[in-house]
């Protein structure tokens, strides 16, 4: 399966760099346009080319990780989802302030899944900082568990496959009403905990 990437802030360019450190391709792409990924796609060569928008997000997965307020414009006009897998790897929080954005009681999920009508919305890879998600996920004699939640089960198997794939131990949280919120950031209590699975 393809793999794009929206988005080359922190949590973008570690997935690239887990997905390379795996030997998977993927094209990344971000607001800036493809010429300013050159020093990204050059130390993560052969693996990892840069793209536009519209090309990472033609992949059967793309994950998403933008800045919250600029959400809704990294996802306005592309291609129609047509069933394809977005992975949420979004927090409602974002520098300098860091402050919380209000949600109005709904989870960051549900409001990504309205920026992407039509896809199968994956929440993961949001709940670990970027150098873990990056390094070596078979670490103190274990797995590191990436916790993962979604309502599609094909769209979960498949997230859970890639995980796995990339060494993590991954960890089903559910549908993406309970999943969501239990690894959003702020809010949640799973966040920034660096669990490791053993055995």
């Amino acid at each position: 399966m393809s793999i794009g990437i929206i988005g080359s802030g922190a949590i973008g360019s570690a997935f690239a760099r887990a997905l390379a450190g795996a030997k998977i391709e993927a094209t990344i792409a971000n607001s800036r346009g493809p010429g300013s990924l050159n020093e990204l796609v050059d130390e993560l060569r052969p693996y990892i080319k840069a793209g536009t928008r519209e090309e990472a997000a033609s992949a059967d997965i793309v994950l998403v990780a933008v800045n919250w307020t600029k959400l809704p414009g990294a996802l306005a006009d592309l291609p129609a989802w047509n069933g394809r897998i977005v992975i949420d790897a979004n927090n409602p929080i974002e520098a300098p302030l860091f402050q919380p954005i209000d949600l109005k009681g709904r989870s960051s999920s549900e409001v990504v899944a309205d920026l992407v009508p039509g896809a199968r919305l994956v929440k993961a890879f949001n709940h670990l900082q970027a150098h873990l998600v990056s390094g070596d996920p078979r670490a103190e004699g274990g797995r590191r568990v990436l916790f993962y939640s979604g309502d599609d089960s094909t769209a979960k198997a498949e997230v859970g496959s890639l995980i796995e794939r990339l060494g993590f131990f991954g960890l089903d949280l559910g549908p993406l009403a309970v999943g969501s919120r239990l690894v959003q950031f702020p809010g949640g209590p799973l966040p920034v905990h660096n669990l490791v699975k053993f055995g």
